[in-house]
């Protein structure tokens, strides 16, 4: 397939707020040898690239700094370690970098295989959140068939891809939001209960929703003094995982309370974790999760698509706070 030498890209020469998300012209990346290059049709936005638009969140080293970590579209070529049959496939991508872009680099591990059914801008909303649902709730906080969960800011793209996988695995789902209609957003997708938070204790609801036994996992992206919290929502030998610190980065624990309870307290972030990890989660992802991606029993929620030219604007609806589901920027 003909590839030009030249792409549009999102690579901001400077930290900034939205206004510095312009689009420029750079050289098309070339793959490397367990690498594909893929047409971009659709990029998803998420918060880490918020977060490294203002600076406050580097790419990894060998990552690009061109936004945007995960796509969907089409294969146009392949380096010397890659099967040769992928030229041509759909695909959608988790990347460490470079998918606002009219073509990105994507480690052929990390390539999921796009269903004729599913549209591609469904396909590109799913990787980052797919990726970090099933390794943080389902691998790491082990959550299983006829647990219970609580998983914080219930419309997020991670919010809400909880709630699709906790209904496909039968476990009972908890999540807060910021306003009764978020709450009611969540409900109609899936959500067994939502908390507004900004209204009730959510500790003192999860008590009762669980008849003061407590949740089995919880999700936590707030950090802060929300972690305290969170474990008064903690039954015995609960997990908790932490992805993210939107509320502040320290927190203060009893711990006698993990050890009397035996509570596990762990996180992960997903960008700086090796190809080799990634392709170990891609692979369980497409023999666990992805039969019900061709079914069409899983698909992300959209709030809204943006042409890569407007990527400014696809921040500044990820910042208001309003959106509820995935933000997806489209490249054709």
């Amino acid at each position: 397939m003909s590839v030009s030498a030249t792409m549009r890209a999102i690579d901001p020469a400077q930290s900034g707020g939205p206004e510095v998300l312009k689009t420029s012209k750079i050289p098309v990346p070339v793959p490397g040898p367990d690498e594909v290059l893929i047409q971009v049709a659709a990029a998803g936005v998420n918060r880490p690239d918020v977060l490294q638009r203002k600076g406050s969140y580097p790419p990894p080293p060998g990552a690009p700094s061109t936004l945007g970590l995960e796509v969907a579209g089409t294969v146009v070529a392949a380096g010397q370690d890659v099967a040769g049959e992928m030229i041509g496939q759909r695909v959608c991508a988790l990347l460490g970098g470079g998918g606002y872009a009219e073509y990105a680099v994507a480690p052929a591990g990390q390539c999921l295989s796009v269903p004729p059914a599913l549209p591609m801008v469904e396909a590109a909303a799913m990787p980052e959140t797919l990726f970090t649902v099933w390794s943080n709730l389902f691998e790491r906080a082990y959550a299983q068939e006829g647990d219970t969960v609580l998983v914080h800011g219930g419309t997020s793209g991670i919010g809400t891809m909880a709630i699709s996988l906790c209904n496909l695995f039968g476990v009972t789902i908890i999540v807060t939001a910021g306003s009764d209609d978020k709450c009611a957003a969540a409900k109609a997708h899936g959500a067994d209960h939502a908390i507004n938070y900004k209204t009730e204790d959510f500790v003192a609801r999860v008590k009762e929703i669980t008849g003061g036994a407590g949740v089995n996992a919880v999700l936590d992206m707030v950090g802060g003094e929300y972690v305290a919290r969170n474990m008064q929502c903690m039954a015995d030998d609960a997990r908790h995982v932490s992805i993210a610190v939107q509320g502040g980065a320290r927190a203060e624990v009893p711990i006698f309370e993990i050890m009397r309870r035996r509570l596990t307290l762990t996180g992960s972030t997903l960008r700086p974790r090796d190809s080799a990890f990634k392709a170990l989660v891609a692979d369980e992802l497409s023999r666990n999760v992805w039969p019900f991606v061709e079914q069409g029993r899983l698909k992300p929620i959209i709030d809204a698509t943006f042409p890569l030219d407007r990527a400014a604007d696809a921040h500044r609806r990820m910042e208001s706070g309003e959106h509820v589901g995935k933000i997806v920027l489209t490249l054709t």
